[in-house]
Order: structure tokens, then C-alpha cells, then sequence
């Protein structure tokens, strides 16, 4: 571990640290135990909800095979064991659902990658039952959208209406970056990317991806996902957009970190689309937690005061237990966040985002109706709107 960016991880519940040291538990097992052993005072109850919270409890149920049953209450480890067995079900279901639907879009000649799910399981833990998925990622060319949403419908998936993406001006296609369907007799949520990340922002295209790709060994038929840089460059973007909330992904970058990877070429891809910071983040954050060694080629990215920042500021998120998918969020927690997001960009970033604030959305619209051969007038309009539902907002609370 590298002293040099220590992070001040005083306020993490002691119930979260267990996890963590119980989550490096590997063949060398002594000193972690030791470690283990000197947590005392533990809230158990606390302890299940942060492992399900951060959706490591099919990783713990792995190590705790290992370690003495009586360092936990047996109820902890028959809860941790019904998720674990209620997650090895879920995924062969989903590995079944990705390959059927992997099937058709190649019989209907519509290329996709999977981004998450059972191919990353099997790539990172070469065990599907090791991590959680709750729906399937798919990345396909915007170009196909149109085709896409017809075979699926075609298929029993119903689009989420939430997702539904209503066109004002083009801007859904850097606005959004994916769609939601699901398959009511099935279960299955199917996530429709056409970006890794919403925009406004740089990201390789489709076709690069493409051009990357690797093929699963988990199914009969083809599945193909994206190649091994290209998944690190998703994984640290989409992680520090939720400011590594949930555990589960900083673990899957240890794991990675820990495979052979071309790092001269993760560099290149970080720094032409300008998140070498957030690689660096992350590999503090993973240093720091999860104790992943860093190599030599992999400290170009830790270079500076701001991946050290960055990586102090998730601390608050593990601190809090943050769960950006439950809304509304505390006001608080909403205000820290729009901070965080904000840090997270470089210059050029954060001046396209403030031009994308400037941009019109469906919002105005509803706020104001004009016909479709004004829409152009949005433009002009959006700096009043946005202050005018800035005080209608004010004056309701």
C-alpha cells in the first residue's frame, strides 16, 4: 500500500470494515483473521444490511467458508447463504435470457455487447454465483435503436415508461444513454445503451467497442462483450458517477486490476476521453480498501492532488450508505452528490455541461407549450424557465 495517499477512513462503520477484511480473506489467511478478530461490538443487523446494500453477501458467503463459523452468529450465515443460493438461481436465468436474447439480435442482424451481468461474473470471478446482477446491460449502435425496440416488443418486452424518451431538438441522443424494457413473464430488465455514460461527454463509438470485442465461453451461442481495457474504461466511469456507492463495483475493479491488462493502452484510452483522474481515483479507493497492489505502469495514474480528492470525497457515500436509485434523495445527500458529479469533470467538461444546462429539454416544453415550428424559440426561453421553475419550486417547499 502507498502511504502517500492515505485516505481518512475514521467514520466508516466498523460493520463495513468487517465486510471489507472479511472480503480479502484469501489463501494467506492469518494476519486477515487476526485483523477480524479485533472487531468487536458488531451490529449483525447492520452487518447483513450493508452486505446486501453493497451487494457483496455472495463474496462473503465464499470467505466465510473459510474462516471460523463462530466469529459470526449463525443467523448471519444462514441469511448470507439464502442470497447467495436466491443469487446462483438468478443468474443462470439471466445467463439464459442473455444468451436467447444475444440469438435474436444476431438472427436479426443487430450487433450488441454486454456490458455487465453473467459475462462479468464469469470474466472477473470465473464463478457466475460470485456476483450480483438484477438486469441485463446491452450496448448497441444508436443506429439500430429503432430496430431494437420492435424486436423487442415483438419478443413480450414492454418499455418502461419512465425511459420513455420523449425528442426535443435531438437532445435525448447525448441527453440519455439508455432505455429500459421488461419481460413480465421472464422477470428480466433489460437495459438498452447507446452510450456507456450520459452525456455531455467523449466515449469511444460503437464500432471501436466492436472492433475490441471478446466472445463469452459461458453460452452455446456467440455472446460478445467489450475487451478488457474497454470494460476497465466502463467500469471506472460508471463507478465514479455513482460515486462507488455500492462496494460491489470497487471489488470488481480489484479483480480486474488484478488480471493482465495492457495498461499502456488504458492510458491512451483514459487520457484521449479525459478520465485519467477517475482511474486514479479508483485505484486509490481499491489500494486503500481493498489493499490491490499497485504496479509500476499503473501509477501514471495516481499522479497529483486530484485523484486523492476525488477518492476522499466517496468516502462520504460508504459513511452514509447511499442508495442513488432510491428517490427522492435526501436533500442533503442530493446537494453533496450534484457537488461530487461536478468534481468529477475536467475544464472541457464542466464548460459542455454548463452549454448542455443552456440546451432545451422536454421540461420546457411542458412548462410552456409552442408549436413544433417554434421549438426553436426554446433556446432564448430556457435561462427564464429554469429561473421561473427555480422559484415555483421555492415557493412549494
Amino acid at each position: 500500500m502507498n502511504d502517500n495517499f492515505n485516505l481518512d477512513l475514521e467514520g466508516l462503520p466498523k460493520e463495513l470494515k468487517l465486510i471489507l477484511e472479511i472480503i480479502k480473506i484469501e489463501n494467506d489467511q492469518n494476519l486477515q483473521l487476526k485483523k477480524i478478530e479485533q472487531i468487536s461490538d458488531v451490529d449483525w443487523n447492520h452487518f447483513l444490511e450493508l452486505a446486501i446494500h453493497h451487494r457483496l453477501y455472495p463474496l462473503l458467503y465464499s470467505k466465510i467458508k473459510m474462516i471460523d463459523q463462530k466469529i459470526l452468529p449463525k443467523f448471519v450465515v444462514q441469511t448470507i447463504f439464502q442470497e447467495y443460493k436466491k443469487n446462483t438461481f438468478q443468474m443462470l436465468h439471466l445467463t439464459a435470457v442473455m444468451e436467447e436474447v444475444s440469438k435474436e439480435f444476431a438472427e436479426n442482424e443487430i450487433r450488441l455487447l454486454v456490458l455487465k451481468g453473467p459475462v462479468l461474473a464469469a470474466d472477473l470471478y470465473g464463478n457466475l454465483s460470485l456476483r450480483t446482477c438484477r438486469d441485463l446491460d446491452i450496448l448497441v449502435s444508436i443506429n439500430n435503436l429503432e430496430k431494437v425496440d420492435k424486436l423487442l416488443l415483438r419478443l413480450g418486452y414492454k418499455k418502461d415508461d419512465y425511459f420513455q424518451i420523449e425528442n426535443v431538438l435531438n437532445d435525448w441522443r447525448w441527453r440519455h444513454h439508455h432505455i429500459s424494457y421488461f419481460h413480465p413473464q421472464k422477470g428480466v430488465k433489460l437495459e438498452i445503451h447507446w452510450r456507456l455514460n450520459p452525456g455531455p461527454g467523449k466515449e469511444p463509438s460503437f464500432n471501436e467497442f466492436w472492433e475490441r470485442k471478446r466472445i463469452s465461453s459461458l453460452t452455446t451461442h456467440p455472446v460478445y462483450y467489450l475487451g478488457r481495457e474497454d470494460l476497465f474504461f466502463f467500469l471506472i466511469t460508471h463507478g465514479a458517477r455513482h460515486g462507488w456507492s455500492r462496494l460491489r463495483w470497487l471489488v470488481d475493479v480489484h479483480e480486474m486490476v488484478r488480471q493482465k491488462m495492457d495498461w499502456i493502452k488504458v492510458l491512451k484510452l483514459m487520457r484521449e476521453h479525459q478520465y485519467l483522474h477517475l482511474g486514479g481515483q479508483v485505484l486509490i479507493l481499491s489500494s486503500q480498501l481493498l489493499e490491490t497492489p499497485i504496479s509500476k505502469e499503473m501509477k501514471a495514474l495516481i499522479l497529483g492532488k486530484i485523484p486523492k480528492d476525488l477518492a476522499q470525497k466517496t468516502i462520504f457515500y460508504f459513511e452514509q450508505m447511499v442508495n442513488l436509485h432510491t428517490e427522492p434523495l435526501p436533500e442533503s445527500v442530493s446537494r453533496y452528490h450534484d457537488r461530487y458529479l461536478l468534481s468529477l469533470k475536467t475544464n472541457r467538461q464542466k464548460l459542455l455541461f454548463y452549454i448542455s444546462v443552456l440546451y432545451p429539454s422536454i421540461t420546457d416544453v411542458k412548462t410552456i407549450k409552442l408549436p413544433k415550428y417554434l421549438y426553436v424559440l426554446y433556446f432564448p426561453l430556457r435561462p427564464f424557465l429554469l429561473v421561473m421553475r427555480k422559484r415555483w419550486k421555492q415557493s412549494l417547499s
